[in-house]
């Protein structure tokens, strides 16, 4: 049986204890999908979840809005992760996807809020280009203003739900100010003339991934998100919002090839005993169940610190989403190792968990950047 008792601690209230419930229950019978066609997949994936309501918290309605709850986005994104990670790749996108206008957005760009949260409209986040991806400020990707429109131009890559999305929101610089005081956020509409798919990207653990290109994209001036030059601060934002929900997804991950290291150590046996009696492989679980602990620590706490009000939560988040993922690379790699020859057998439960942690310690935001970040928050104080 799993360990849910952190669901006990006092970070949560009712109503999360009942959506992790629910949730696993639908997953169990919803979970995993079939990965041969990805693009099918995870367009069906987002159906579903819209369908069945559990798209809501990946942002506010737009009749009632009202701040995101991100205990719900880490235990939701925790909870996918386990059972299947393209299923949490396509809840995260609707909520990253949709951020900037959910937190910034004006009434009428926050229609489109009602198709995501629906599953009707796939959305994504374009920030990163080929010279400038940690880098934000060193982006080349230009919004020319020429009357009511702007004309966009530049390259995005490695852009979730590249190729499929129904709608991408768009950081270009406008040139306000050098750096990262000239960039500004738009909303760009998939169909839009100009926006091309130059290449689709293939990873380690399938996802919907492409780089763009933008030859002379116009968009009315009513594209534009915030104020010019309001950009990069509505990326951070946005980020400081989801980057403790991808410890979640990478803490979904290290539970669960816990809980199968578990199984297997009960129902395995070496030199006539079960391999749960060796010391050796005793010490390797506690080193598993301490790091997950440890890991939800973090992330619960910088969910829980925003959801109280905390206008930015940038050290607290930063340290969730390094040690979780971090951790969960050294969890799962412990987990291959006691399943011998099973762990790397393509199709087995940790091996896929294998390839798609891998990522989570590169995108919004690589470990080495996290350490900076932390750095710097702690120097600030001094």
């Amino acid at each position: 049986m799993p360990d849910r008792s952190f669901l006990n601690w006092p970070f949560f209230e009712d109503r999360h204890r009942a959506l992790a419930k629910d949730l696993d229950a639908w997953c169990a019978t919803n979970l995993p999908v079939d990965h041969h066609d990805v693009d099918a997949a995870c367009r069906d994936l987002v159906m579903k979840l819209g369908r069945d309501g559990w798209l809501k918290p990946t942002a506010f309605d737009p009749a009632s809005p009202g701040p995101l709850d991100v205990r719900t986005l880490c235990i939701t994104r925790e909870t996918l992760a386990s059972h299947d990670g393209l299923a949490d790749f396509a809840f995260a996108m609707q909520g990253l996807g949709t951020g900037a206008i959910t937190l910034f957005g004006t009434p009428e760009q926050q229609r489109w809020l009602t198709k995501t949260r629906a599953g009707e409209a796939i959305s994504a986040f374009a920030l990163s280009e080929p010279r400038s991806g940690s880098d934000v400020a060193n982006m080349e990707m230009t919004a020319a203003h020429e009357g009511d429109f702007y004309v966009l131009s530049g390259e995005k890559t490695w852009i979730s739900n590249g190729g499929i999305a129904d709608l991408y929101i768009v950081f270009a610089r406008t040139g306000e100010a050098p750096g990262a005081k000239g960039i500004s956020a738009f909303i760009v509409p998939a169909k839009t003339k100009g926006l091309n798919v130059a290449e689709r990207l293939e990873v380690i653990a399938p996802h919907p991934l492409a780089r763009l290109s933008f030859e002379d994209v116009r968009v009315p001036a009513s594209a534009l998100i915030g104020k010019p030059g309001d950009g990069f601060r509505i990326a951070m934002s946005v980020l400081d919002v989801f980057r403790s929900t991808v410890g979640a997804a990478a803490l979904g991950f290290a539970r669960r090839a816990l809980d199968e290291s578990v199984s297997r150590a009960a129902e395995r046996k070496l030199f006539g005993a079960p391999m749960a009696e060796l010391q050796m492989v005793q010490g390797h679980i506690a080193d598993m169940a301490l790091d997950v602990d440890a890991a939800a620590l973090l992330i619960y706490r910088a969910a829980w610190t925003k959801d109280m009000g905390a206008a930015r939560v940038t050290r607290e988040a930063a340290m969730a989403k390094l040690f979780a993922t971090d951790k969960a690379q050294e969890v799962i790699d412990k987990a291959v190792q006691l399943h011998g020859g099973d762990g790397v057998r393509k199709g087995h439960i940790v091996e896929s968990l294998y390839r798609e942690i891998r990522a989570l310690r590169i995108y919004e935001g690589a470990s080495d950047v996290q350490k900076v970040v932390i750095a710097r928050q702690v120097m600030g104080g001094a």
